[in-house]
């Protein structure tokens, strides 16, 4: 019998053509069927289109129709497949990570540094891979499939402007590749459900990149508008004094549940560990900091979302979960 994969389409450069004023996304989702032909008599694809935008327009009421339309879907199909903007694209796969957890069918992700309209691209070969993806028996939850490699939806990140190899998986070895047609997996997924679906994400996290000498009077702005502010500091994660002290005032306005406050760093490779300097050490002893440790940022923005939204006003439940291991999240917690 043959598989059903249902086609999500959502724009970005893999459907784009020249405007005149660069690139726009212009295929219809019944477009693509075109170039998948040679999967005709082992799958059936079925085209929707979501949306039709540069993945820089996506937003969370993006994530949550995507993950809406699956859960409607998930009965009537074996896999679901993606097409999506690169520039977004790692963000979108963390979110769907936290909002459809544990599934036994695959969701794939995918897109191209060149529109599928061109000569030479990488989105045929991006497209065809993630299809050998989905129709795998072995495949699992949420990845991304981008030049051949198979990465775990919350540790994609995009580390390349036009390069075909434009993903890394980071922290984390990839699950697999795909070479020669053929899907090779290093890890497998041992996701086997009952699939969890999720329907809400508080939008009100708030990522702060530390630069030298940055004002401390932009913390109680924050904190008035966001419940969770990200600080994305400087290697392994320390805090500035005077941010420190700006941030212990304010903090006293509000109950331990209402602002969360999280350190990153903005290393890509090799995580945090606020312990290892006094400015780490002083800002998590005085501060209630959750740390990211070796998660991606993409991951740590989705995750928080999703935790926020579950109105949780239980601070060590709401850290349970920020530390709980979701589709490879986290590794290493010290």
């Amino acid at each position: 019998m043959k598989k059903r994969i249902l086609l999500l389409t959502t724009g970005g450069t893999i459907a784009s053509g020249d405007s005149g004023n660069g690139l726009l996304p212009v295929l219809s989702p019944e477009d693509f069927l075109q170039y998948v032909r040679e999967f005709e008599e082992v799958c059936e694809l079925v085209p929707y289109a979501v949306c039709s935008i540069d993945s820089t327009n996506m937003e969370v009421s993006h994530w949550l129709l995507l993950a809406r339309l699956i859960r409607e879907n998930y009965d009537s199909y074996d896999a679901f497949l993606i097409c999506h903007g690169t520039d977004t694209m790692a963000y979108t796969a963390a979110a769907l990570s936290y909002l459809i957890q544990d599934s036994p069918k695959p969701i794939v992700l995918t897109g191209a540094q060149k529109s599928i309209l061109l000569e030479i691209t990488d989105a045929r070969k991006n497209l065809h891979d993630s299809i050998r993806c989905a129709l795998d028996g072995r495949s699992r939850d949420v990845m991304l499939v981008f030049d051949g490699k198979i990465i775990a939806g919350t540790r994609a990140k995009k580390t390349a402007t036009f390069s075909y190899n434009a993903f890394s998986s980071i922290n984390f070895p990839v699950l697999g590749k795909v070479q020669d047609d053929v899907v090779i997996y290093y890890i497998e997924n041992s996701a086997g459900g009952p699939v969890r679906f999720y329907d809400r994400m508080d939008r009100r996290v708030f990522l702060l990149k530390l630069t030298p000498g940055m004002s401390p009077a932009i913390i109680p702005q924050i904190l008035q508008l966001y419940d969770c502010i990200i600080v994305e500091g400087f290697g392994v994660g320390g805090l500035p004094d005077r941010l420190r002290e700006a941030l212990l005032t304010e903090m006293g306005r509000y109950k331990a549940h209402e602002k969360i406050l999280i350190m990153a760093t903005q290393v890509t490779y090799e995580g945090s560990s606020m312990d290892t300097y006094v400015v780490g050490r002083k800002a998590k002893d005085k501060l209630p900091f959750l740390e990211t440790y070796d998660m991606t940022l993409e991951a740590v923005f989705a995750k928080i979302m999703w935790i926020l939204g579950l109105h949780i006003e239980d601070r060590d439940e709401m850290e349970r979960l920020f530390y709980g291991k979701v589709n490879y999240d986290i590794f290493r917690k010290e």
